[in-house]
C-alpha cells in the first residue's frame, strides 16, 4: 500500500541550511504575494473548518501518565468547551542519539510510521481519534518533514536523502538544533517517501490533516504535491508553521500570525499603542487571500516554553487579548492548560505535567468558543464578516465592527493600564445591542460614550 521507493540514487550534498537567507526569502516572497493578493487561494477548505477553534495537545505534559488513554478522559470536557480541532504535537518515537534532556524533543523523529511508546500504542491512538470524531472533533497531527533524529532508520537505509557537509557528515538544519539532522529535498525519492508517510496516518488512523513544522524550510512544491495526494483520500486541513502568504495559494488552509502575537505583546508591555493594530490588519488584508485562515494565539508550545507564560508576557492584559483573538478575523488557538490558567513554562525535554485547577478562564474560553461556533460573523476566512475599524478618541482604544447581512458584533478594547472614557463615532454604530458577557442591553447612537476599566473590553451583539 505504501510504496517506499528503494531504488539507488546519486548522493546529494548541499551546504548547511542558512536560516537568515530563509527569513529574507520569506519576507521577499510575502511582499511579492501582497502585490498579487487579488488572485485568491486555490485551496478548498474542509466544509467543517469554518467555525472551529483549534486546541493544541501536549500529550507528555497533559497528565501525570502522559498517555493517549489519560488524555482521552479529557475529551468530554473539551467537547463541552466546544473545541473543534485537536492538534497533537508529534506522537512519534524520539531519537536517542544527541538527545536533549532526559526525554528529548518531540520534533526529533526516530520513526515516521510508529508511535512513541511513552504515549501508548498505535491502536490506542486510533481509538482516541475515533472517539474524538464521535464527539464532533477533528484531529490533525504535527508533522516534522524538514529534519529527523540522528538515529532515524532513514539514515541507514537512505543516507543520500540527508544534507551533508564537505566531509560527508550529516548536519543540523540550524546549529542550535543539535538533536536533529537536515533532510535534502533535492532528492525526489524523499518526496515519495514523505508523502506515503503522510498518507499512512490518514488511511490507518483516519486523522484529518497536519500541522507542518517549519513549513518554509521545505520546498513549497512538495507541500502542493502532498496536499493533492492527501485530498485523494479525504478533505484535509493543513496548518503551516509559517507566515508567508504564498503558502495559502495552493497548499495550506492556515498560517501562524507571530506578527500579531508580537504586536499584542508589545502593546501589553507599553511599547506600542493600540492604534498600531490598524496598520497590522490593513497590511494583512493586502498581503493574504481573503479566504486565508490566520491562526491567532496568546501562547503555544514554543512561546510557553521559550518566551514565558501568558502572565509573564501579557500581565493584566492577558484576558483582554485572549478575547481579542476570538473576535478578530481568524481561527483562535488554545494551548494545553490555558483554560486552567497555565502559569508555568512547561519543560520541553523533561516531564513537567500541567496542574489542572478550576480557573475563570475555563468559563471564559467556553463562552468564546461557543460564540464562534454559533456566529456567522465570526466564521473563518471569506465567510466571516469583514472588520471595520471604528475611530475613537484615544490611541489606546481599539474598536471595530464585524457584520454580515444577518449579524453585527461591535467590539471595544481598552489596551492600556488606565481607566478610559471612550467616545465612538460612526454611522454604522446605531442599534440595540446586548453585552455578550454581562447580558446588559445597550442602545447606541451614531456617537456613543462608554467607560472601560484598565485592559477592559466590551463585546456587543446587535439584537
Amino acid at each position: 500500500m505504501y510504496n517506499f521507493l528503494k531504488s539507488a540514487s546519486v548522493s546529494y550534498q548541499r551546504k548547511p541550511f542558512n536560516f537568515i537567507i530563509l527569513i529574507i526569502a520569506a519576507l521577499i516572497g510575502g511582499s511579492c504575494a501582497g502585490i498579487s493578493q487579488t488572485s485568491n487561494s486555490s485551496v478548498t477548505h474542509p466544509e467543517w473548518s469554518y467555525n472551529k477553534t483549534i486546541y493544541e495537545v501536549n500529550i507528555r505534559q497533559y497528565s501525570e501518565e502522559g498517555t493517549f488513554k489519560a488524555f482521552e478522559e479529557h475529551l468530554p470536557r473539551l467537547q463541552e468547551m466546544g473545541i473543534g480541532i485537536l492538534w497533537f504535537m508529534p506522537i512519534h518515537p524520539i531519537g536517542v542519539v544527541n538527545r536533549k534532556g532526559n526525554l528529548g524533543s518531540y520534533y526529533s523523529v526516530k520513526d515516521y510510521l510508529a508511535v512513541n511508546p511513552e504515549f501508548g500504542t498505535i491502536n490506542e491512538f486510533k481509538e482516541l481519534v475515533k472517539k474524538a470524531h464521535s464527539m464532533g472533533m477533528y484531529v490533525i497531527l504535527d508533522w516534522v518533514a524538514n529534519h529527523t533524529a540522528w538515529d532515524n532508520n532513514l539514515t541507514l537505509e537512505y543516507p543520500e536523502w540527508f544534507t551533508k557537509d564537505n566531509e560527508g557528515n550529516f548536519v543540523p538544519p540550524v546549529d542550535d538544533w543539535s538533536d536533529v539532522i537536515d533532510l535534502n529535498y533535492d532528492n525526489r525519492e524523499l518526496w515519495n517517501y514523505m508523502i506515503d508517510a503522510l498518507k499512512f496516518w490518514i488511511e490507518e488512523c483516519d486523522i484529518d490533516g497536519y500541522r507542518c513544522d517549519v513549513a518554509e524550510m521545505v520546498p513549497l512544491d512538495f507541500w502542493v504535491e502532498a496536499r493533492k495526494e492527501l485530498e485523494k483520500i479525504k478533505p484535509v486541513f493543513m496548518l503551516a508553521e509559517a507566515e508567508n502568504p504564498q503558502l495559502h495559494h495552493e497548499a495550506f488552509d492556515m498560517t501562524y500570525t507571530w506578527t500579531l502575537f508580537n504586536l499584542m505583546h508589545s502593546i501589553a508591555q507599553g511599547r506600542d499603542l493600540a492604534d498600531e493594530l490598524n496598520n497590522f490588519f490593513d497590511k494583512e488584508k493586502r498581503l493574504y487571500p481573503s479566504s486565508a485562515f490566520r491562526m491567532r494565539f496568546t501562547t503555544n508550545h514554543d512561546e510557553n516554553s521559550w518566551k514565558g507564560t501568558v502572565d509573564e508576557l501579557f500581565g493584566d492584559a492577558a484576558e483582554s487579548f485572549a478575547v481579542f483573538t476570538f473576535i478578530v478575523p481568524g481561527m483562535p488557538l488554545i494551548y494545553s492548560g490555558q483554560e486552567a490558567g497555565l502559569n508555568k513554562r512547561l519543560k520541553f525535554f523533561e516531564k513537567d505535567p500541567i496542574v489542572w485547577i478550576d480557573h475563570k478562564y475555563s468559563e471564559l474560553y467556553k463562552k468564546l468558543v461557543h460564540l464562534k461556533l454559533n456566529s456567522e460573523v465570526l466564521l473563518n476566512g471569506e465567510r466571516g464578516g469583514e472588520m471595520k475599524i471604528i475611530q475613537t478618541n484615544n490611541e489606546n482604544i481599539f474598536a471595530f465592527i464585524r457584520q454580515t447581512d444577518d449579524e453585527k458584533i461591535l467590539s471595544v478594547f481598552n489596551f492600556s493600564p488606565l481607566s478610559r472614557q471612550v467616545i465612538l463615532s460612526d454611522n454604522s454604530l446605531s442599534g440595540n445591542y446586548i453585552d455578550y458577557f454581562s447580558g446588559d442591553h445597550i442602545s447606541i447612537e451614531q456617537t456613543h460614550q462608554m467607560s472601560l476599566q484598565p485592559w477592559g473590553y466590551k463585546i456587543l451583539i446587535l439584537e
